[in-house]
């Protein structure tokens, strides 16, 4: 640090007329002591003020240092004491590395030289405003040359809603197509699942169609087979007389067999294999023969002229039991055949019966 020259000895003492006529006996020479220029501790109120007032301040600041340099360090006081000299340091080893005031952003007009008040403030504020008015631009804008921040900033909230714009359009296309998708798969899924209904409900008539036509066939192959084992007990009739039949000429009120009209003496066949449990007089039913079958049913052929079998004899299919007649309660030959299964006392109906064993009427 670099001191400055000594204070000179003798100092300027202004006259009367320098402080509007005082008695210049008042003033005595004032040197500064490290006891009266020792810094008030406390808080201090610090007046902030507005636009340029911090460079103003520092340059009054600045012309009242300068002031009091180019008066040698030393102001006038009461008092007799010898002048102080003043150590300034040496700033321009700093001043030297700092870049020029003018080069900084919005500092050249605060040092401008334009004197004016008005003037300085508002070069002040166009300057420091300047640089402001690039912040916003890309790189892209300044190649373009644009410079007007607001437009830019205008033309970059549009692209904005520009692209929030499309990225909304794409979400709402993209929903109306997943949606379409998801339509399109259903109405798929739906004539799937239709077809397929379809096919199992034909699968499945064909199926009981063929499950029909299978029993219809597996029926008259029984019934064939039943043919050969069972037989009409007459082989040329005429049916006069049928199961159920109302009449006051029979006792129970209704007829209780089939009737076969045929000559007297015509033969009377066993209908299937089986043991003679009855053979004889039955009153009413004139000359009966009870054929018994394996399974219990009971076959009453009735009404004979005569009887070839007696009772515990075994007979085969179409085997000759007797003869047609008119015995018993009749109006003329025939043969009377009733059908008891188990042996029941009430029978059934022998054609249903007959047609069940594969016969034909």
């Amino acid at each position: 640090m670099a001191s400055n020259r000594p204070a000179p000895q003798g100092a300027y003492v202004p006259n009367d007329d320098d402080f509007g006529g005082y008695d210049d006996d008042s003033w005595e020479e004032w040197n500064p002591t490290e006891e009266s220029i020792r810094p008030v501790r406390g808080r201090h109120r610090v007046h902030k003020r507005g636009g340029g007032g911090l460079a103003r301040s520092s340059t009054v600041l600045g012309v009242g240092v300068i002031a009091a340099v180019g008066a040698g360090g030393i102001a006038t006081a009461q008092g007799g004491k010898p002048p102080v000299s003043i150590a300034m340091p040496d700033m321009s080893a700093v001043t030297d590395s700092l870049p020029e005031a003018k080069s900084l952003p919005g500092v050249g007009s605060l040092i401008s030289d334009d004197s004016s008040g008005s003037g300085s403030a508002d070069n002040a504020v166009t300057t420091a405003a300047a640089p402001l008015s690039a912040a916003g631009l890309s790189t892209a804008d300044t190649e373009q040359g644009t410079t007007d921040a607001g437009e830019a900033l205008r033309a970059r909230i549009m692209e904005q809603a520009e692209n929030q714009q499309d990225q909304a359009d794409a979400a709402v296309q993209k929903a109306a197509e997943e949606a379409a998708v998801k339509q399109a798969a259903e109405q798929a899924a739906a004539k799937q699942t239709a077809a397929e209904k379809k096919i199992a409900a034909e699968k499945a008539a064909a199926k009981k169609k063929a499950e029909a036509e299978a029993k219809k066939k597996a029926e008259a192959e029984r019934l064939a087979k039943l043919a050969k084992s069972y037989t009409l007990p007459v082989a040329s009739y005429t049916l006069t007389g049928t199961f159920g039949q109302p009449g006051s000429m029979w006792s129970s009120g209704y007829h209780t067999g089939l009737d076969f009209a045929a000559p007297t003496g015509t033969p009377i066949k066993a209908i299937h294999s089986g043991t003679i449990k009855e053979a004889g007089w039955a009153g009413a039913y004139g000359y009966r023969t009870v054929l018994e079958l394996d399974d219990g049913t009971e076959l009453w052929f009735c009404h004979q002229s005569s009887m070839n079998v007696s009772a515990g004899q075994k007979v085969t299919t179409g085997e000759v039991i007797g003869r047609v007649g008119a015995t018993g309660n009749v109006t003329g030959a025939h043969l009377h055949l009733e059908v008891h299964p188990g042996g029941d006392a009430t029978g059934v109906d022998p054609a249903a019966w007959l047609r069940g064993k594969g016969q034909s009427l």
